[in-house]
């Protein structure tokens, strides 16, 4: 079983209940297990800044899926939760990023892991220092070259 941490963030409908569902969602999806998640936070919004602020929150999942199998995962709740993916940085009702998969560095048109823009997002580095601070010290300093 591998170890992999998603961010999970919403902030259309009832962000905090979606994060939420979208956790238990990951929960049953075979292969993958939740075992620690961060508290939630409220965000402002990155990159698109002329929306309403983010619920955020990241989770340390089990899983014996491969990365890309972990993202179609993910992407398969989204759109089970009513994702549309239609502005990027957007409004959305769910979002749930690979944010790094083990020390696993992969650079592939579909994923990249490190996510390739963690090591800049205080919504992703908080909660994932909450609950894996070795993690998020290995993206920055990735990241930076320290």
């Amino acid at each position: 079983m591998a170890r992999a941490w998603l961010g999970l963030g919403a902030n259309i409908g009832d962000p905090p209940a979606q994060v939420r569902e979208a956790v238990e969602r990951l929960d049953r999806w075979p292969g993958i297990r939740v075992v620690r998640q961060s508290g939630m936070l409220l965000t402002k919004p990155w990159g698109k800044t002329d929306q309403p602020d983010f619920s955020n929150m990241v989770v340390e999942v089990e899983t014996s899926l491969a990365p890309l199998e972990l993202l179609d995962a993910c992407l398969g709740i989204e759109r089970g939760m009513g994702r549309v993916r239609d502005i990027r940085w957007g409004p959305r009702r769910i979002d749930i990023d690979v944010v790094a998969y083990e020390r696993l560095e992969l650079d592939e048109e579909r994923l990249h892991v490190p996510h390739r823009y963690a090591h800049e997002r205080d919504f992703v580095l908080e909660p994932l220092r909450e609950i894996a601070p070795e993690v998020a010290e290995w993206i920055v300093g990735r990241a930076t070259g320290t």
